[in-house]
């Protein structure tokens, strides 16, 4: 199903995992691995430095702990000493048991490719590896800008008794990876004096939803509706930019509209 943005100009309104790649350890375990709930990658932001780490075991009597340690690129590990996951509690027994940590990553860890292992300590003081998991880490701090490309969006629209649709779409490029990319948007400025739109900014999208048309792929898209009534009518400029996690800008496409 399609969704789209209601473009209201000079007002703008939008509507607006199980991710893991586990490598279980190839000796036999006592302990069986159902699912990590780590993802496999993340970005460091002032605003978001807290990784969630997570396993969940077949539930088994003899556990007392599960604990982790996250190696760098260099093998090094980067906690001082073992991290302690925390059992979640569940409401009904599921057969399963689940834990789970939340852990500052730094601005000062190198980027690169991190694995986190997994452990369960017995009842008697036993300790066994069993999961690996590996993380693409961004510390956002030297990568460079994300760069935009092969911007699709109409010189003109006409509005009337009904209401009208604008496709816009542009292709984003990272070279460290698309999951760098933080956000797409395009700032729109209305006439006749070229004022800022209140809605400022207006994402765009790559997630296969409001007229993105396959998710992951770069291309970040958006239909914009203009309604029949309430539209100022005149040239609108709309800058279209993209920005990752380090809040690093990407180069600026200057498209104008003319709306009659």
């Amino acid at each position: 199903m399609k969704k789209y943005i209601l473009f209201f100009l000079p007002l703008i309104f939008w509507g607006c995992q199980k991710d893991y790649n586990t490598i279980i350890d190839p000796e036999p375990v006592a302990y069986q691995v159902i699912s990590i709930s780590t993802g496999e990658t993340f970005s460091y932001s002032p605003s978001d430095s807290l990784i969630n780490i997570g396993i969940t075991l077949k539930k088994a009597s003899d556990i007392n702990s599960v604990s982790c340690d996250i190696i760098g690129p260099d093998n090094s590990t980067i906690n001082g000493s073992p991290i302690v996951l925390n059992e979640v509690k569940v409401l009904t027994d599921s057969g399963f048991n689940t834990y789970s940590v939340s852990f500052p990553m730094s601005k000062y860890y190198p980027s690169g490719t991190y694995q986190i292992k997994f452990y369960v300590t017995d009842i008697n003081g036993n300790t066994e590896t069993v999961s690996m998991h590996s993380l693409q880490y961004s510390n956002g701090q030297n990568n460079p800008a994300p760069v935009i490309s092969n911007l699709i969006c109409p010189d003109s629209a006409k509005i009337g008794t009904q209401s009208d649709t604008l496709f816009v779409s542009v292709q984003v490029q990272d070279s460290v990876g698309l999951w760098d990319v933080a956000s797409v948007f395009f700032n729109s400025f209305i006439p006749p004096d070229g004022h800022a739109s209140s809605q400022n900014p207006i994402p765009l999208h790559d997630d296969g939803t409001y007229g993105d048309k396959l998710a992951g792929d770069g291309i970040y898209s958006s239909y914009i509706i203009l309604p029949p009534q309430g539209v100022t009518k005149g040239t609108y400029r709309f800058e279209f930019q993209a920005k990752n996690f380090g809040g690093k800008l990407s180069n600026k496409i200057i498209h104008n509209v003319v709306i009659q």
